[in-house]
């Protein structure tokens, strides 16, 4: 199986920046999309950002021109750089892999990134 774990999140305040990390590990054959995703208290699940094993991406409505999305695979890491940051951006985030072919999705336990002055 494959195994995510998430860093970097922690108490920002308005406008201020943090960038996550996700460290992925085990069987990594066919792990060509990887993501954040967020879920805000009361709120559905909904995608932060999704980067393929080239480079394509593609971004959440709420978040785009302020959260940028990367990764390194040799080291197999994903990033997830987040600017300007508002109290709506208060959400548990986790880290996603998918397995081509076979509709496996993978999950990290998340990281919470409280927004709050």
């Amino acid at each position: 199986q494959v195994q995510l774990v998430e860093s970097g999140g922690g108490l920002v305040q308005p406008g201020g920046s943090l960038r996550l990390s996700c460290a992925a590990s085990g069987r990594l054959f066919s792990i060509y999309v990887m993501g954040w995703y967020r879920q805000a208290p009361g709120k559905q699940r909904e995608l932060v950002a999704v980067i393929t094993n080239t480079g394509s991406t593609n971004y959440g409505d709420s978040v785009k021109g302020r959260f940028t999305i990367s990764r390194d695979n040799a080291k197999n890491m994903v990033y997830l750089q987040m600017n300007i940051l508002k109290p709506e951006d208060t959400a548990v985030y986790s880290c996603n892999a998918r397995r081509n072919g076979v509709g496996i999705v993978y999950w990290g336990q998340g990281t919470q990134v409280p927004v709050s002055s």
